[in-house]
């Protein structure tokens, strides 16, 4: 056990001493925050400016009372939002007038502007013309101005009340009450326990491939100059084994740790409340017991590589397995007791990130949790046990990877 020790903390002091780690401990979070507060910043960039909006309406009924619509909205610095040039003439034809309104777009007199003409049935028919398809803020104002106009003509027409449309635009919003006990009500809000499932998922899965990418990499540089032999010749292939897991496994709390305090510095409770994680020690047994067994598969399996290609092939097939829980990650909330789910829940590789996300979500029957952490003991002890065999002959075996056969010949010895 003594060695072991020591060769945990000598992968331990090893890594922390090295540029990678520093470099990555300090670039990974700030990299997430920035592309998390980016498309923010750019989107509130964009609003600071006034948009030019042209409107072609054929049918004469909709310009003025959507042109005030869109004049009401303000930026910030109380300046109008939109600004509204009318492009209908009584002088010229409706090609040469969407031809005329073209060229307005093109030359950027106008950002894009809005058809409205009626269709032979006497339904309204509207497009928006510009030289981009992805001003969808925009697209949803313009919707909804048509539709409050439209619905107020309707109504004026058929003499009912146009105060009617108010009772339509009152919506009733239901709150979703997650029950803990009898009368005990939990955590509600759908967003908060979306985004405390998620980032705990993706922590353990940049950590999983952060750590099994570091180990792999390490397992070779060792191999590549014969110090692997050295090491061997001091201790035993178990205790080196399980000296590398704990050592890096002490590396992953150490990192989480400071990026947990670097995200809380950064955002503090801004993205998620600090009530998201009331389920937070039951949640961290989960995330150490995924991270145990993805390290040990990843010691088993990295053993076996000789060149950098073999060991970003082997590392890249394990991280599209880390990436399906995110996969089912929507449709898990929207429906937790689904059968996909409910088999994804026994599966080992994706049980740790579907019962984190479970816990946040619903109350667990305390039997689920023991069976589930169960299966999660016994296929850690046997991915141990495998990566054991693989790992005694693995790491003193150079040249091609083996194959299948003489993998299932290592198992059996």
């Amino acid at each position: 056990m003594n060695k072991t020790l020591l060769v945990a903390k000598w992968e331990f002091i090893e890594k922390v001493k090295s540029k990678a780690f520093v470099i990555s401990l300090f670039l990974t979070p700030l990299l997430i925050i920035l592309f998390s507060v980016a498309p923010t910043l750019l989107m509130q960039s964009e609003e600071s400016e006034t948009t030019v909006i042209g409107i072609l309406d054929f049918t004469k009924e909709y310009y003025e009372q959507l042109s005030s619509d869109l004049e009401s909205h303000k930026l910030k610095n109380n300046t109008p939002a939109y600004l509204v040039r009318n492009l209908f003439s009584d002088e010229l034809k409706k090609d040469s007038l969407i031809i005329k309104s073209d060229i307005l777009v093109l030359d950027k007199k106008i950002d894009g502007y809005l058809i409205l003409e009626k269709s032979s049935s006497d339904s309204l028919i509207t497009n928006y013309r510009s030289k981009s398809v992805g001003n969808f803020k925009l697209i949803s104002i313009l919707e909804n101005s048509i539709n409050n106009i439209y619905l107020k003509q309707t109504l004026a027409s058929r003499n009912i009340d146009v105060s009617v449309l108010n009772l339509f635009n009152n919506k009733i919003n239901i709150n979703s009450v997650k029950i803990k006990q009898a009368g005990e009500e939990g955590e509600s809000e759908f967003l908060t326990t979306f985004f405390s499932s998620m980032i705990f998922i993706l922590f353990l899965m940049m950590m999983i491939i952060y750590s099994g990418q570091m180990l792999v990499r390490s397992l070779l540089e060792e191999k590549s100059n014969r110090l692997i032999e050295i090491l061997v010749s001091s201790c035993s292939a178990n205790e080196l084994l399980l000296g590398k897991i704990l050592g890096l496994s002490f590396l992953g709390l150490a990192q989480i740790l400071v990026w947990v305090l670097i995200g809380v510095a950064a955002v503090g409770s801004a993205l998620v409340s600090y009530s998201s994680f009331e389920n937070l020690p039951i949640i961290l047994f989960y995330f150490l017991l995924g991270y145990l067994f993805y390290t040990s598969l990843f010691v088993g399996i990295g053993s076996i590589v000789s060149t950098e290609q073999e060991a970003q092939q082997i590392t890249s097939y394990l991280s599209i397995i880390l990436v399906l829980p995110i996969i089912f990650l929507l449709s898990a909330m929207q429906n937790p007791e689904s059968t996909i789910v409910n088999v994804l829940t026994y599966v080992p590789f994706t049980l740790p990130s579907i019962m984190i996300m479970k816990s946040n979500l619903m109350e667990i029957p305390l039997l689920e949790h023991l069976i589930a952490i169960t299966i999660m003991f016994i296929s850690t002890a046997i991915i141990v046990f495998l990566s054991g065999k693989i790992f005694r002959i693995g790491i003193l075996s150079y040249g091609k990877m083996p194959t299948l056969k003489e993998l299932k010949s290592w198992l059996k010895e």
